[in-house]
């Protein structure tokens, strides 16, 4: 098992290697349909295995594609890994695509939405509290006169 600081350590290099990879090595048209980051990369306690999270930009086209073009290029990528870090054994990769950036906008738009219907609200109900406490004026037209 190793240490949580070496699992950290190992993690960012493969981050580091997969971006790279993803820039200048991959030569899968899929995986350029959309643009992509790595964002995250999860490294299991015995380094046997790696989710490595990637965000896509792009229609969901793009991101299908994408995701394809890098579960074919896993293999490449899995021996890339091995040679570049010098590790006893390669860990099996896994992508998965991250959608906490969508889900994170997703949450601002509703919070802004609701936000502006409060505006609203406070300032009808002012607009009311002025009407109604507005003295009359006008001509009394009472059957008194």
């Amino acid at each position: 098992m190793a240490t949580s600081r070496r699992v950290a350590r190992v993690a960012e290099l493969i981050k580091r290697e997969v971006s790279v990879m993803l820039l200048q090595e991959i030569k899968d048209d899929r995986v350029g349909a959309g643009m992509v980051s790595v964002t995250e990369v999860d490294v299991s306690g015995d380094l046997q295995h790696t989710k490595i999270f990637v965000s896509i930009y792009g229609t969901e086209e793009a991101k299908t594609e994408t995701m394809a073009g890098l579960a074919a290029a896993t293999g490449f990528i899995r021996r890339e890994i091995g040679q570049r870090l010098a590790l006893r054994r390669t860990p099996e990769v896994i992508f998965q695509e991250d959608r906490s950036f969508e889900r994170g906008s997703k949450v601002l738009s509703l919070l802004n939405q609701l936000s502006r219907e409060r505006e609203t609200k406070v300032d009808l109900d002012e607009a009311e509290e002025v009407f109604e406490n507005k003295p009359q004026t006008g001509i009394d037209i009472s059957a008194d006169s």
